[in-house]
């Protein structure tokens, strides 16, 4: 392996673009990797082509939420576990600090009603952001390879039908390139089911864990600890991915939220910038209180970091191997087409009449044809739209 070129960027350079994007980043796992992509290898040219497209493969391989994992991945590549450690902090930090502000709020005065008449705003806005973003990422990771094209296509379609993302697409996809473009010479090594198999045991010792964590009697900031750690732990796709899985646990397992004040975490996830997965912190905070989120968050991002940092020396390593990089773009273009996917499932959601439909093509006007509005304006005019427009609507 020929040694890394010199970064052309400080690590401080690197931990303040991640806390600038946890604190500006709006639309989710969807639109901050579009960001990363934007600003790190088109603008910046800090990260290689290859390098980003490597995180992206390894962020959808591994269970966590989707941008959090690519921010600390890009934080790695130049830096090492300490790159890795301050850009993941960094990126989290400030979204962590709004949900804990917000659930203070949210506990203080009884709800905040005028959620939804932001969101409803924001999330129109949201879509148009996403769906450049996914159209930026497609063309210029993809190109006119054919092959690449068939995958991008099922992988979307598969999300627009089943409304979720697994594991075994990405698989599927970066073993089908892999065979066509570098078949092995030796089509049955000794210790070539390894890998295949980890992953039922994998999904074993999910189930195991979930069975302890139910039997054994922890007070609550225990429970918040083993749930959330399940959470980062198993759950596979982007942070939208994990919504189910807390729905089932914070509300029908452990009745630690009504379905109101779980639907009012999700809107506050959505609204906030930086990760969706971010949302742990306001539920954790309404648990429990400071202590509930603060353990809810570290549970839920600790598994995800140690996920990035401990296969990512080996991705370093063998990443341009011809075989590691044949698999590497089939998960690429797979990861790309749930994306595109997601644009569709989210905006089902988020575009229910003409005004949505509205902001979500003056979103996407201004963004393409006047490119120094920054996002967060944008945002924040689409929020001011939704509190207007909203009450409207919905008299």
């Amino acid at each position: 392996m020929t040694n890394p070129p010199a970064p052309v960027y400080s690590l401080w350079q690197m931990v303040g673009y991640m806390a600038k994007l946890g604190t500006i980043g709006f639309g989710g796992p969807v639109a901050l990797v579009g960001y990363m992509y934007r600003d790190l290898v088109e603008d910046r040219k800090w990260i290689s082509e290859a390098d980003y497209k490597e995180g992206l493969a390894l962020s959808q391989l591994m269970p966590g939420p989707l941008a959090a994992q690519l921010g600390i991945y890009l934080g790695y590549v130049h830096y090492g576990v300490t790159g890795a450690t301050l850009a993941g902090i960094a990126f989290v930090l400030p979204s962590f600090v709004m949900v804990v502000a917000l659930g203070a709020a949210y506990v203080a005065y009884g709800g905040l009603t005028w959620m939804q008449a932001v969101f409803y705003g924001v999330g129109a806005a949201v879509i148009g952001i996403i769906a450049l973003s996914a159209y930026k990422l497609t063309t210029k990771s993809i190109g006119k390879d054919k092959l690449l094209w068939v995958i991008f296509a099922v992988a979307a379609a598969f999300t627009i039908a089943t409304e979720a993302e697994s594991v075994w697409v990405f698989l599927v996809a970066g073993v089908l390139v892999w065979l066509v473009r570098a078949p092995p010479r030796r089509w049955f090594p000794k210790s070539g089911n390894a890998g295949v198999l980890g992953l039922p045991m994998l999904a074993d010792h999910a189930s195991t864990a979930c069975v302890v964590g139910a039997t054994l009697d922890w007070s609550v900031l225990a429970q918040i600890g083993i749930f959330f750690a399940e959470a980062g732990a198993f759950v596979f796709g982007s942070g939208l991915a994990i919504v189910p899985f807390l729905y089932g646990g914070v509300v029908n397992q452990h009745h630690w939220l009504t379905e109101r004040q779980f639907v009012d975490a999700v809107a506050v996830a959505m609204i906030t910038p930086g990760p969706v997965v971010i949302t742990v912190g306001f539920i954790g905070y309404l648990v429990a209180g400071f202590a509930g989120a603060v353990v809810a968050a570290l549970a839920t991002f600790l598994p995800c970091y140690l996920f990035t940092i401990i296969p990512a020396p080996y991705f370093r390593k063998h990443g341009r191997k011809p075989a590691i990089v044949a698999f590497v773009d089939g998960c690429t273009a797979a990861a790309i087409g749930t994306i595109a996917g997601a644009v569709v499932v989210l905006g089902k959601r988020s575009i229910t009449d003409v005004p949505t439909a509205l902001v979500m093509a003056v979103t996407l006007v201004l963004l393409w044809k006047v490119k120094k509005i920054p996002e967060p304006v944008i945002v924040a005019l689409a929020a001011l739209v939704g509190l207007v427009l909203y009450p409207l609507m919905k008299a």
